[in-house]
């Protein structure tokens, strides 16, 4: 692969409007401020991160998790561009613009996720796998469809849909996004048949020509055809880093607002990422600073900014392998053994005491029996599309959906459109409206 072709400010649907003028730069800018003013975008504030949303203390919601990656995003883009012009002085290629392209990959890398956070996806596969979509199964596969798709459903396979479909009534090309800004989405570039039954995959049956046409005019490396695979987009490395860094970090500086974790402990697990020198200045001046919150976010600040230094080194020392597509693993998975140390001792510890505390579960019971609810009323609906009480619930379907389409698998498709599009609080509403738990305010 090389910078020139990776590099591109093309607009997926916007081809010919593209062919007919000099790509420029702000073309990437674009995508940011496009994502920035948009609906699904503006969402994400009531989506649920991690924790549930706040009462009186506020923690992360999808937003705020979303921006701050997007920022981390860019200082690693950033990093990469100075040093990459640096050693290709004369290439035509962006490299003034990676910061840019990843930041707008960071914006739009969780828009696709269902609410209650990932208990949420796991709510939607269970439902096809385990639940009562099981039935479908059958159906689907006799007329072509990919079960796959729903039993190993995947928010970042559902973001590339959001922003690349055409839905009823909307533009070809969905958001209209570069080449560039879509292919750095693509955390695992390959189809649901590769997913081995995780829930890890690039995208879905509907989109697989899409990408297709993507990674074939920048040039990205095919691996297979049947079923389709290719090698990571490069600068999937730094927005998938940038996401790591993040959820990673904010999650410890969560619990301990949250008081799930004590203040001792925080900072134990912080300041194992520095070592020498750089861990003494850093006891040394929390012996000063006597806001615990403080504390915990000063080392937060520290710990990021190392990550990225050291996530941005290590892509540079590896541009060979990153572009021949035999790199293997993640950027933070292969950091240098101190701080990779310390991050998986945070990993560690969120997931034996953050992940499986009270209120996180609490979170992900409620997700699947609201999620699993509104799937199997919807999808009884669109089978069903004459009965009386079935016209009722269609009708609450936003006209952009397709649920008259032609096959099973795209009336499939159209539920998980509209559900995986809502806000906690408005599918937590309509969960009540239809079991008849709430009324409207007549």
């Amino acid at each position: 692969m090389n910078w020139e072709r990776l590099l591109s400010a093309k607009r997926f649907g916007m081809e010919h409007y593209e062919n007919a003028k000099k790509h420029e730069r702000t073309e990437y800018q674009r995508d940011y401020d496009r994502l920035i003013f948009s609906s699904p975008f503006r969402r994400l504030q009531n989506k649920t991160q991690v924790f549930p949303l706040p009462g009186s203390i506020f923690v992360h919601n999808r937003l705020t998790h979303s921006l701050e990656v997007a920022s981390v995003g860019r200082s690693l883009g950033e990093n990469i561009g100075r040093e990459l012009r640096k050693r290709y002085l004369s290439s035509e290629a962006h490299f003034e613009e990676i910061g840019s392209i990843v930041a707008a990959a960071c914006l739009a890398h969780d828009m696709g996720n269902p609410p209650f956070g990932h208990s949420g996806e796991k709510a939607i596969s269970t439902f096809f796998s385990e639940g009562k979509g099981a039935c479908l199964q059958s159906e689907v596969e006799q007329e072509g469809g990919r079960w796959s798709d729903f039993t190993c459903f995947e928010g970042n396979a559902n973001a590339i849909r959001l922003l690349m479909h055409q839905f009823r009534g909307r533009r070809k090309g969905g958001f209209a996004m570069t080449y560039s800004t879509l292919a750095s989405i693509v955390k695992y570039p390959y189809s649901s048949e590769l997913s081995g039954g995780k829930n890890k995959f690039g995208f879905f049956a509907s989109e697989e020509e899409d990408y297709r046409q993507i990674a074939g005019e920048i040039g990205i490396i095919q691996q297979s055809d049947h079923p389709l695979r290719f090698v990571r987009y490069p600068l999937v490395y730094l927005v998938e880093a940038a996401d790591d860094v993040c959820y990673q970090v904010m999650d410890i500086e969560d619990a301990h607002k949250l008081r799930l974790l004590s203040t001792e402990k925080a900072i134990e697990l912080l300041l194992d990422f520095f070592e020498g020198e750089s861990r003494q200045r850093r006891i040394a001046t929390l012996s000063y600073v006597r806001d615990v919150n403080e504390q915990i976010a000063y080392l937060r600040s520290g710990v990021i900014g190392l990550l990225v230094n050291e996530c941005s080194e290590l892509f540079l020392a590896n541009e060979g392998q990153i572009l021949t597509g035999e790199f293997n693993g993640t950027l933070i998975g292969n950091i240098s053994p101190v701080v990779v140390k310390a991050y998986r001792q945070c990993a560690d510890f969120a997931m034996q005491h953050i992940y499986r505390s009270k209120d996180v579960l609490d979170i992900e019971l409620a997700g699947h029996r609201i999620i699993g609810y509104l799937l199997e009323m919807f999808t009884d609906a669109i089978r069903n599309p004459g009965h009386a009480y079935s016209k009722l619930l269609l009708d609450r379907i936003p006209e952009q959906y397709e649920t008259d389409s032609r096959s099973l698998y795209g009336k499939i498709q159209s539920v998980i459109d509209y559900i995986s599009g809502m806000t906690d609080v408005y599918a937590l509403d309509l969960y009540r409206k239809i079991t008849g738990m709430g009324l409207p305010v007549v």
